[in-house]
């Protein structure tokens, strides 16, 4: 191979960030490189990190591979050991050119591969300049890192650090170059969003950030939220959902689980009664508004009874895409000293959760068959509606806005019928 190849695992973060990595490594002069950007969250996407970089070793065998991401950032000097990987850069290294060009040379010892700092004395993110993703046809912008909350299951913050925020303008601007780049629709994220602008002067929010780009950047068609904790939410977030129809009528709950008790020892910063609440304030404001979320399955000291409470609130607030996930252990965490359930138990609520969210998704897409919806066409023959609800669509020009009519669905995707030719 030459050039320099991405291997993105995890959040849209680290897809916006893989994009900031090869720009950098590129004017660092790097060629014939591997950056593997990996993901923390659970056991199973650092085993597949783990799995992909050997792969590259075998398929490349004289390129340089580097390693970084939030798995590098937790357990350095893991991945430094590995005999496949030439260089271990932390999640703040990995964004500056500097850091590619001090590379060690090959057959280096363990030690020598490390460039990770602590990442707790970080106290700002510099805005990066991006102007495209490569692959995707909505924009990701970088809005916020790091996270303050300390959920006792998640090891994000050892790997993120603190929160900090993206100055308003820096944010503005970039949107601004996307959207002149041909980009119709701009996501923003973060590690925590909602808690964007608690450290800059004046303490803006997310929804005034929000509001701020879709008054200044009228060429913006449609801005999105990656995830966000609904008991954050501020003022001008909620007055966007009510009039703003460039502002997106979906939105991904940061939920975890369904029962107090086990969101007390998560230490989640809201109840159940609080995630409906949410939900039920949101879809008076926007009746066609469809809800995401995370869940998690099998949470150490977890009952039946308490894991049922989960598929019944997702069920009551009527969740159209649940993302599972089987509880994993993370070494460092407070929950990995819990009391564990066994493995096999974990896998079958999560099975058992999972076929809740067929049933939920299957109800969301029936609720749409009939319906007029204007589509995204993405690069691979699929599209999404404004609800955030997968479309197939092997014939539409890729980046265009079309309207459409939804003619049925086969559970997992909507069809639709075009009603113009014309982009919208």
């Amino acid at each position: 191979m030459s050039g320099i190849d991405v291997i993105t695992f995890g959040c849209r973060l680290n897809t916006y960030e893989s994009e900031v990595m090869k720009a950098e490594a590129a004017k660092a002069g790097l060629d014939d490189a591997i950056l593997v950007n990996t993901c923390a969250v659970t056991a199973e996407a650092v085993r597949q990190a783990r799995q992909a970089i050997r792969r590259a070793r075998r398929e490349n065998p004289k390129a340089r591979i580097i390693v970084t991401g939030c798995a590098a950032q937790t357990d350095a000097a893991g991945f430094a050991a590995m005999p496949e990987v030439d260089a271990v850069l932390g999640n703040e290294e990995k964004l500056t050119a500097e850091n590619y060009r001090r590379l060690p040379d090959f057959g280096v010892a363990a030690d020598e591969k490390l460039r990770v700092n602590d990442i707790m004395s970080v106290t700002e993110t510099a805005p990066q300049l991006v102007g495209h993703i490569d692959g995707h046809v909505r924009a990701f912008l970088q809005v916020q890192n790091g996270c303050d909350h300390r959920c006792t299951f998640c090891i994000i913050p050892f790997g993120r650090g603190n929160s900090r925020s993206v100055p308003m303008g820096a944010v503005v601007e970039q949107a601004r170059r996307l959207v002149e780049n041909g980009y119709r629709e701009v996501v923003l994220t973060g590690v925590d969003a909602t808690s964007y602008g608690t450290d800059l002067p004046g303490r803006p929010t997310l929804g005034l950030l929000a509001k701020t780009l879709l008054k200044q950047i009228p060429e913006i068609a449609r801005l999105r939220l990656s995830s966000i904790d609904g008991i954050e939410a501020d003022r001008h977030l909620f007055d966007l959902i009510a009039d703003e129809p460039r502002f997106m009528p979906h939105l991904h709950l940061s939920l975890q689980h369904g029962d107090d008790m086990i969101l007390k020892r998560m230490k989640r910063r809201h109840s159940r009664a609080d995630a409906l609440a949410f939900a039920d304030q949101v879809r008076r404001l926007r009746p066609q508004i469809s809800f995401g979320a995370d869940m998690i399955a099998g949470f150490p000291t977890e009952t039946e009874d308490m894991a049922k409470n989960s598929a019944s609130l997702a069920d009551a607030i009527g969740i159209a895409q649940l993302h599972v996930f089987p509880y994993s252990p993370r070494p460092g965490t407070p929950a990995a000293r819990m009391p564990q359930l066994d493995r096999r138990l974990v896998k079958e609520r999560a099975a058992r959760l999972r076929e809740t969210a067929e049933r939920l998704q299957a109800r969301h897409l029936a609720s749409m068959v009939g319906t007029r919806q204007t589509v995204l066409v993405e690069m691979t023959g699929m599209a999404h509606t404004e609800n955030f609800t997968l479309v197939a669509a092997p014939d539409l020009i890729p980046r265009s806005l079309v309207t459409v009519t939804i003619t049925g669905h086969n559970g997992r995707h909507l069809d639709m019928q075009p009603q113009a030719a014309s982009a919208a």
